[in-house]
């Protein structure tokens, strides 16, 4: 399973972005959706996840701003997010818990894709 993310850049504070994480390979089904992001010296934080018949949940410094989503359709989580501001700038990646084939049936695994830079300025 690989996920290739997108929709990453430079906007000025106020703007939006909307980033993409497609996931391919043998996939049984996605229990769980998220996007992190790091900045430089700091840990990672979880921005946005989004869990299969539970609902979602945020970080609090993005909430009413940022919404995660999903198509189960095309195996793909977005998060739009809105009225950024310079502190959301970061490296943002994308995970996800997968039921997969594994040597004995199937599994469940977490993957990540690869990171995509936003940057905004004031």
């Amino acid at each position: 399973v690989q996920l290739q993310a997108s929709g990453g850049g430079s906007v000025q504070a106020g703007g939006s972005l909307r980033l993409s994480c497609a996931a391919s390979g043998i996939i049984f089904s996605i229990n769980r959706w998220a996007w992190y992001r790091q900045v430089p010296g700091k840990q990672r934080e979880l921005v946005a996840a989004i869990i299969s018949g539970v609902g979602t949940n945020y970080l609090d410094s993005v909430k009413g701003r940022f919404t995660i989503s999903k198509d189960n359709a095309k195996n793909t989580e977005y998060l739009q997010m809105n009225n950024l501001k310079s502190e959301d700038t970061a490296v943002y990646s994308c995970n996800a818990e997968v039921q997969t084939t594994g040597t004995t049936g199937w599994v469940t695994r977490q993957f990540w894709g690869q990171g995509t830079l936003v940057t905004v300025s004031s």
